[in-house]
């Protein structure tokens, strides 16, 4: 199944198909190891054992684990890549509570 459309939430959602769209929340998103999310994120955290396309900005912090894989832009203070994990695409690492950029780092593949 397919869902397409605009999410917001304040807890945690978890995300085990697939979603095109915009995700616009203060809570943490969960993309389980058959998930998969297309579009613009924003998100209070997020923990990646699905897949990612697109930009994912998130307040606080971004753990990808293995199998998971985000492709695109991201933002946030916090990146933990696991063993096994991917991510392919520019990482903007910001202060934490605060949009000023304080270090972009371009990435091809980080950790297989």
């Amino acid at each position: 199944m397919i869902v397409e459309g605009k999410l917001t939430f304040a807890d945690t959602v978890r995300i085990d198909g697939t979603f095109k769209g915009e995700i616009d929340a203060t809570g943490t998103l969960v993309v389980g190891e058959g998930g998969h999310v297309e579009g613009n994120i924003k998100v209070g955290s997020a923990v990646v054992t699905g897949e990612i396309n697109g930009t994912l900005n998130a307040t606080t912090r971004v753990e990808i684990k293995s199998p998971g894989k985000i492709l695109g832009d991201m933002h946030t203070p916090n990146l933990i890549i696991g063993d096994g994990a991917i991510f392919e695409g520019t990482c903007h690492m910001l202060q934490r509570g605060t949009a000023n950029v304080t270090e972009s780092v371009n990435y091809g593949t980080a950790v297989q």
